[in-house]
């Protein structure tokens, strides 16, 4: 909220007709002054509430109307105070960027610096150009942190204009100059208003200036961002060291809470998260310790001749500018002209990946409507941050970079949650940010870049799959394949691309994945759908005894092994004009001879109505109805879903989640209508019919019953509601099956009731 109140204050600001700036007033204070104006006040100000003090200016209204015919126009004012306290502590919302504007300002003068300097004429009064660079340096005893660059530095009147005037970009007047041309020259900054995030960590900024301009004083600039600033030659070397040809030191004495700045570890951090790909060196100020080995006086004292002398290892602790900068920006350069391993070399150090050569990346440039370059790379392996959480927060996998300076990482708009794995760098000119760059407004241009980023990585995931040597994208499957599936939910846009890159197991691929195209191309003779399965995991799912509808016909079902299988194949409906079908639900048809197999299932159904209707009597709750199935082969019965109902892995799913959200875990009944279907030719099934009609009330003949409808539930993926019930069934059928064993094994009489006479003979 604050940043967007802010930015509607700027922009109230930057659209004004005058630009607002500060000017010395001769009491030492300062104002906002009005440049221009379409027709001023007159001479007398005679409008009631006009203020005329020269210091804080307010809009005002006239107490009295205005003479008949009289028009008078006037400018929006403001008070400076409020307009610094607005862009300080309001255009950012982290203070650390304080250090990315202020380095990319330095970049834009030693860019200026070297442009001037190529095209200034040569002769005597030709600038003496010295190698442009960037220094940074804190001072721990006197709280302060010193950013100077050799730039092209700034004259008087540029100090007043550049550093004076609010919203007054001398970036910007700059290109404005130079046109529109082909110059190389590559600068950051556009607002007018990154020198002021000085003041989120200082309340005092000194700058001290020498422009390149032949003649050119070294100046110094002051202010707490208050009222007002001072400017007075700095040519006392006691008070500031003098800086050579040009360039621009910057002071920051930093406020009590930013005292963390001070440590070079910190500076560091900042600059390599922000700054790291900078064009001019950027070296910090920093106590470097080595270890070195020296002979050992003492332990040598008595050394005899010959021996060699003892050595010992000793710290030794220099100070000293160390450049930061060393990596270089290779997406800004032609794709022609980088090699392989600079590639990889820039993977391994912009995204921390040490151990993980990426599988695949594309260096493209997009011209014409929108300027974007921008480098995708597709992970080896899945990165560490989205093992534990897909779709974790603190990923960072695409870099936003203007002109080389970071900008953000996590802007969740240039690319779609699904291709969270994919890593790169985008920098473009274009892309809509705020004055503070921390937010990525809704546009036109912005679509266009994500089409290009989402196809440029369906590219790169195409070219994994067509590589000869196939076992590299079943190691992409195996690491980001559950991204394709939210893919497939979640974009309508993609959808189509993504479908043909599914991977599935299927009752005849056994250990290998089996693509839709290749599932169609293998279709049995008269087949008219794809078929699957839902269950949990590989070896369950292919326990379903729906499966034996399909596969006694020669049909190939796919495993749909988790429950964003099941999502996903949802979201699907039809491939390559191939309705895709859920064998786990009711009513299953498989070809035109369906209407024979319904009569044939109806005089079924009749036939076993008595077992039907004991059956759901004894189930009821547990299952919507019982019907006959003449498509079952091996398996006695099998549990099914209604139309609209859950699979029994989605089940497990959703009552996890309730649990997780803190509800009971149960699963609303309207989406658990199953159905038991039973094979009226297994023995099984036969003995309960048997079993109902001699002595359907038995305790017998209930639990010969129930466990049916258990063991069809296993197969099918079902939990065991009541273990305990289940083990006593299970248990009561055992002790028959024991009885009955003993009876067997009881030696029948001969019918002889006389005792025998056994004579035993003694062995001495």
């Amino acid at each position: 909220m604050r940043l967007s109140i802010a930015a509607t204050v700027l922009s109230a600001i930057l659209a004004a007709p005058a630009a607002l700036s500060f000017v010395p007033t001769t009491s030492g204070g300062s104002a906002f002054v009005q440049r221009r104006t379409t027709a001023s006040a007159p001479p007398s100000c005679d409008v009631a509430g006009c203020d005329r003090t020269g210091a804080a200016l307010t809009m005002s209204t006239a107490e009295a109307a205005p003479a008949e015919g009289r028009k008078e126009t006037y400018q929006f004012q403001a008070e400076v105070g409020r307009v610094m306290d607005i862009i300080i502590n309001s255009l950012y919302s982290d203070k650390d960027v304080f250090l990315r504007e202020l380095v990319s300002n330095a970049a834009d003068a030693c860019d200026k610096k070297r442009f001037l300097s190529i095209t200034a004429e040569a002769g005597d009064d030709a600038p003496n150009v010295a190698q442009p660079g960037i220094k940074i340096k804190s001072d721990l005893e006197a709280g302060t942190v010193t950013i100077e660059d050799s730039g092209v530095g700034m004259t008087r009147d540029e100090l007043i204009n550049n550093l004076g005037r609010i919203a007054q970009s001398g970036t910007k007047n700059f290109i404005d100059a130079l046109g529109k041309g082909t110059a190389d020259v590559n600068l950051i900054g556009q607002f007018g208003v990154g020198f002021y995030s000085a003041y989120l960590v200082a309340d005092r900024v000194e700058v001290h200036t020498k422009s390149m301009q032949p003649g050119s004083p070294q100046l110094k600039w002051e202010s707490a961002a208050g009222q007002s600033f001072t400017i007075e030659d700095d040519f006392d070397p006691a008070i500031s060291d003098p800086i050579d040809t040009s360039g621009t030191r910057i002071v920051l004495h930093l406020k009590d809470d930013s005292l963390q700045y001070l440590e070079p570890s910190k500076i560091e951090e900042l600059l390599n998260r922000y700054s790291e790909f900078i064009e001019f060196p950027i070296s910090v100020w920093k106590e470097t310790t080595e270890y070195k080995k020296v002979p050992d006086v003492e332990a040598n004292a008595d050394l005899k001749e010959g021996e060699e002398p003892k050595m010992k290892t000793v710290p030794q602790t220099t100070t000293g500018y160390e450049r930061m900068n060393n990596q270089k920006p290779i997406w800004l350069r032609s794709p022609r002209d980088v090699t392989e391993e600079e590639y990889a070399d820039f993977y391994k150090s912009a995204f921390r990946a040490s151990y993980d050569d990426a599988m695949i990346h594309n260096h493209f440039v997009l011209e014409g409507q929108v300027e974007c370059k921008a480098i995708l790379y597709v992970p080896g392996m899945l990165p560490f941050e989205l093992s534990k959480d897909m779709f974790d927060e603190n990923a960072r996998n695409i870099r936003l970079y203007v002109k080389r300076v970071f900008i953000n990482d996590k802007f969740e708009e240039l690319m779609p949650r699904w291709l969270k794995f994919v890593r790169g760098v985008v920098d473009s000119d274009d892309l809509p940010l705020n004055v503070g760059r921390e937010i990525l407004q809704k546009s036109k241009v912005l679509n266009i870049i994500n089409k290009r980023l989402v196809r440029k990585s369906l590219d790169m995931i195409r070219d994994i799959e067509a590589d000869e040597d196939s076992s590299k994208y079943i190691m992409f499957w195996n690491n980001f394949g559950k991204y394709l599936k939210v893919g497939v939910v979640e974009d309508d846009r993609a959808r189509k691309d993504i479908v043909p890159l599914l991977r599935f197991f299927s009752s005849k691929s056994e250990e290998e994945y089996l693509s839709l195209d290749n599932y169609v191309e293998r279709m049995a003779e008269g087949q008219k759908a794809i078929y699957y399965v839902t269950g949990d995991g590989k070896e369950n799912t292919a326990m379903s005894p729906v499966i034996e509808k399909l596969t006694s016909r020669g049909y190939e079902v796919l495993y749909m092994t988790e429950p964003l299988d099941e999502i996903c194949i949802e979201s699907v409906r039809n491939y390559k004009d191939f309705d895709l079908i859920d064998a786990t639900k009711e009513g299953l048809k498989l070809d035109d001879k369906d209407e024979d197999l319904k009569k044939e299932e109806e005089k079924l159904n009749e036939k076993y109505a008595a077992v039907r209707e004991y059956l759901e009597e004894a189930l009821a709750g547990k299952v919507q109805k019982v019907t006959v199935s003449s498509l079952l082969t091996d398996s006695p019965a099998a549990l099914v879903q209604g139309a609209y109902g859950m699979s029994p892995t989605m089940q497990r799913y959703m009552r996890a989640q309730s649990v997780a959200a803190g509800g009971d875990g149960g699963v609303p009944g309207g989406y658990n209508q199953a159905v038991l279907e039973i094979n009226p030719s297994h023995p099984i099934i036969q003995d309960l019919e048997r079993m109902v009609k001699a002595d359907k009330d038995s305790e017998e003949t209930k639990n010969f019953a129930i466990l049916t409808y258990d063991v069809a539930g296993m197969t099918s993926g079902y939990d065991i509601g009541d273990i305990k019930d289940f083990s006593r069934r299970v248990m009561a059928l055992m002790s028959v099956k024991a009885r009955d064993d003993v009876q067997d094994a009881v030696v029948e009489d001969d019918g002889d009731d006389e005792p025998r006479n056994v004579e035993v003979e003694v062995v001495e």
